[in-house]
């Protein structure tokens, strides 16, 4: 089986930068899951509906890849069926320790390092894999599907979420505007909601799309700006006197409007 990504094309696809850098702890990813979970317009939040998707009965195996600092289960702890075993992995060993802190107690999950191009469990080990926003990050796809096809039970369920054209751009437009180097281009992401199902149904029968319907209303400067922040380099590579002209006009952008607003395009897919 040939490989459609032989090399990491980004450092978004480089497992030694995003365990090193980017995801070495939950630093970066809070920052974003915050914007979204105190901003976002929808009318029901992402991790419940994510949940609702999930559709997670008694009993099933479950098997989380990049779980990061355990979000979706912290969450929806209480709704997690007594009988269930859940498995949590994630590429960062960082990430893995700060989702075994927050969980632990939890009856019935498990904590491991692991890389879903290399997953360490058997043929047939789970009724539901989930990944969440972190096949992007993934350098050869094709194998990661493979895997995860070959521990999920025949007519298992993979529920991958990602992002679409258009997510995020009015932070690129102020970047561009006030020439600093922000990047949310998600049209340039591996995969996302435009290209997602051709990507998953080489391997999976039945690929069906959920969108998730929000957008961002924004109240405060400074979540927005550590949002901005958190990507690559971006704290080391802009200079305070241009952080504090985007602070500025953020600002000024909420005074008048009352917020400022962030479109976004997230959704997921579930392929058996």
């Amino acid at each position: 089986r040939t490989n459609k990504t032989m090399s990491p094309q980004t450092p978004y696809q480089d497992p030694d930068y995003l365990r090193r850098n980017q995801y070495r702890d939950s630093a970066n990813l809070t920052a974003r899951a915050t914007l979204h979970q105190r901003f976002s317009t929808g009318r029901t939040p992402w991790f419940d509906w994510v949940w609702q998707k999930m559709a997670l009965q008694p009993g099933e195996r479950v098997l989380e890849c990049g779980c990061g600092p355990g979000g979706l289960w912290a969450y929806n702890r209480e709704r997690i069926p007594a009988d269930c075993a859940i498995t949590l992995t994630d590429l960062s060993p960082g990430m893995v320790a700060e989702a075994e802190a927050t969980l632990g107690t939890t009856a019935n999950l498990r904590f491991e390092t692991a890389n879903i191009e290399q997953l360490p469990f058997a043929d047939s080990s789970f009724d539901l894999v989930v990944a969440n926003h972190m096949l992007y990050h993934v350098p050869h796809l094709d194998t990661a599907l493979a895997e995860v096809k070959r521990v999920l039970v025949e007519n298992g369920r993979f529920i991958c979420a990602t992002n679409g054209n258009g997510h995020m751009r009015e932070l690129t437009e102020l970047g561009h505007n006030h020439h600093i180097p922000l990047h949310f281009r998600s049209e340039a992401l591996s995969f996302r909601l435009e290209n997602g199902a051709d990507l998953l149904r080489p391997t999976f029968s039945q690929v069906a799309r959920h969108d998730y319907d929000s957008y961002l209303a924004i109240t405060e400067v400074e979540p927005l700006i550590d949002y901005a922040l958190s990507y690559g380099e971006a704290r080391e590579q802009i200079a305070p006197a241009q952080i504090e002209a985007l602070r500025q006009y953020v600002a000024e952008t909420i005074a008048r409007a009352g917020y400022f607003r962030i479109t976004t395009a997230s959704g997921l897919f579930v392929a058996r």
